[in-house]
């Protein structure tokens, strides 16, 4: 196996993560990865030896993902709130035993899908990720003030959705 490759593959839990947030479904996560890994050793020549592998490597995750994974979103069954009927968290860390936590953290998930999801992949790349914002703008294909607006947009709305939080 190639140095390129060896590098690659040191990225498969973050971008398997990044796909279980994109998909909701395992199988279709396990899809988007191997799709991914193909396309990103099919053109490996187009890679910049330097530069962000990591960011590479999920923007073509996302490239992917919008171009054939939307379409079954979309016929994904909405439940009465609205909300798609996913059955697999959004942050693999949910807390376990305290029910006020968990419900918090499902409202927490609730009002993250209801963001667009630029604001939803930003959040999750910067804030869970970790990913620093010029990584974030790479894999967004958009410049940082933009990434640092969405961020700021999305807190916002979350902000609105979660309001009843502040009373208690």
């Amino acid at each position: 196996m190639g140095e390129f490759s060896q590098d690659c593959l040191t990225h498969l839990d973050a971008l398997y993560n990044f796909a279980m947030y994109l998909t909701r479904k395992p199988p279709e996560a396990d899809d988007l990865v191997q799709e991914t890994y193909l396309r990103a050793f099919r053109f490996s020549h187009r890679f910049q030896p330097g530069t962000h592998l990591r960011a590479w490597l999920f923007q073509i995750m996302r490239n992917t993902f919008l171009t054939f994974y939307r379409l079954r979103e979309r016929e994904t069954a909405i439940a009465e709130d609205g909300v798609p009927d996913w059955d697999v968290p959004m942050f693999h860390d949910a807390p376990d035993e305290d029910s006020r936590a968990m419900e918090a953290h499902t409202d927490l998930e609730r009002a993250m899908r209801r963001l667009p999801e630029e604001f939803r992949t930003v959040l999750l790349l910067a804030e869970v990720e970790g990913m620093p914002l010029e990584e974030v703008a790479r894999v967004m294909a958009c410049p940082v003030g933009t990434v640092k607006s969405r961020i700021f947009r999305a807190k916002e709305r979350l902000r609105g959705l979660l309001r009843d939080y502040e009373k208690q």
